[in-house]
């Protein structure tokens, strides 16, 4: 297939970008930087950027604070709002009248909200309760009403992505180990994680799906950040004071869609090995 890829040089997308070229596809970045070994196009959200001839597109594309989603507005929330949710808008109604048949945006769990009971389905209401939640379902309210027998769009709601995108080895948990080696007192803190290889996997089955889902989970592991830095300790021979383990549990998502198209994330021990990369 020929797929472009928007927001190709940023974090997410160079997990995307990488993994569908692995996979076998014809990949075009559509970025402000351009990026190595790929063909790119300049592209920047509000753009809407010539793909004719493409058969999908992965929209990546997110403007934010640099290293946060959550709280990405900054100060400015309507700046956030009008760049993230018409850009994105622009983007699909291109897609669309360029004879784009797929589409993947890449959302998040925030649409969901934190006020549920129980795990996550892709059924469950939507009510988010961040900016950062409001802006990605927004964005798919306009998405899916775009959608008819010519065009096949799938909202794909990550949650935390991990994994060494750039060649250069940066990863969302950086600062956090650096914190850990420097004796740095650290809050209890659970999550649910995916390894970003995992993420481009999920992708390229959705993209090549006779029947691509609507609404698709994307996610992996329960973690706890004392069980991370206690595995991160142990292979670095780092003998320092972990955080208490949390007391709150987030709601766990189930990725009913991806796995009936086959997808098998790495699980733990996808951890282990990034851990064991570093």
């Amino acid at each position: 297939m020929k797929i472009a890829v928007t927001g190709a040089s940023g974090y997410l997308g160079h997990f995307v970008l990488n993994g569908l070229k692995r996979a076998g596809h014809d990949v075009l970045a559509l970025s402000r930087q351009p990026c190595a070994s790929h063909d790119h196009v300049e592209y920047q959200l509000g753009d809407a950027p010539d793909i004719a001839g493409m058969d999908a597109v992965v929209h990546c594309a997110f403007s934010h604070v640099p290293g946060k989603y959550r709280g990405g507005e900054g100060d400015d929330p309507e700046g956030f709002r009008m760049l993230n949710v018409d850009g994105s808008i622009t983007l699909f109604k291109a897609a669309k009248a360029q004879g784009i048949d797929r589409l993947v945006f890449l959302s998040s769990r925030a649409v969901y909200g934190s006020g549920h009971d129980g795990m996550l389905h892709e059924e469950t209401q939507c009510a988010p309760d961040t900016l950062y939640g409001q802006v990605k379902w927004e964005a798919e309210a306009a998405l899916f009403a775009l959608a008819d027998a010519g065009f096949h769009p799938t909202s794909l709601r990550a949650t935390g992505i991990y994994g060494s995108a750039y060649p250069q080895g940066w990863h969302k948990w950086r600062g956090l180990f650096e914190e850990f080696e420097n004796g740095a007192e650290l809050p209890p803190r659970q999550g649910t994680e995916v390894h970003g290889d995992d993420m481009a996997d999920a992708i390229n089955l959705i993209l090549t799906a006779k029947a691509p889902p609507k609404i698709a989970n994307l996610s992996d592991i329960l973690l706890d950040r004392r069980d991370l830095l206690s595995e991160y300790a142990a292979l670095r021979g780092a003998n320092r004071p972990l955080p208490d383990a949390a007391t709150e549990v987030p709601n766990v998502m189930s990725c009913d869609a991806l796995k009936g198209l086959g997808w098998q994330p790495s699980g733990r021990a996808g951890l282990t090995k990034f851990l064991q990369s570093l």
